[in-house]
C-alpha cells in the first residue's frame, strides 16, 4: 500500500518498525516530527512510502525518493530505508515491497532503483543480490 497525506498513524507504525528492525529506537522514536510534518512530505510526489501489513498492522514497509538526473532526462528511485518486523520476515514481504516499488518506478519513468546494504547484513545483501546487480562503493558522511 502506498501512504498518503492521510496515513500519517500508519506512517508512524512504520517507524517503529524501521526502529526495532535497525536497533536504533532512539533514531525513530526520539524526535518524531509533527503529524503536520508527516501529512506535507507524504504529500511530495518525490518521497515514496509503501507499507505492509497483517490486518490493521504495519509489518514492514519501505521508504524511498525520486532523484531526477541532469545528465540526461530520467530518474531513479533510491530506497532510504526498507525493513520487515522480526516476527515476519522470510515470507516474500521485502520482495514483494520492491516489486511494488518497481512498478511505481516504472510508472514514472524511472530507470533504476537503487539501495545501500551494510557489509556483514547478509540477509539484505541476498535479497538485492536476487532482484539487481552489486556495485561495491564507498559511502561517506559530511558532517554540515
Amino acid at each position: 500500500m502506498t501512504l498518503l497525506r492521510a496515513d500519517v498513524p500508519l506512517f508512524k507504525q512504520l517507524l517503529t518498525v524501521f526502529g526495532q528492525a535497525f536497533a536504533e529506537p532512539e533514531t525513530y522514536q526520539s524526535a518524531v516530527p509533527s503529524n503536520p510534518y508527516w501529512q506535507t512530505l507524504l504529500g511530495r510526489q518525490h518521497f515514496i512510502v509503501l507499507v505492509a501489513q497483517a490486518g490493521q498492522t504495519v509489518v514492514g514497509g519501505l521508504a524511498a525518493y525520486e532523484l531526477e538526473k541532469f545528465e540526461q532526462e530520467r530518474k531513479e528511485l533510491y530506497i532510504y530505508d526498507l525493513a520487515v518486523a522480526a516476527e515476519h520476515r522470510r515470507q516474500g514481504i521485502a520482495t514483494s515491497l520492491i516489486r511494488e516499488l518497481q512498478r511505481v518506478a516504472k510508472a514514472r519513468g524511472a530507470y533504476v532503483i537503487f539501495v545501500q546494504a551494510d557489509p556483514g547484513d547478509t540477509p539484505a545483501t541476498r535479497l538485492y543480490e536476487s532482484l539487481g546487480w552489486r556495485e561495491d562503493v564507498h559511502h561517506f558522511d559530511i558532517p554540515v
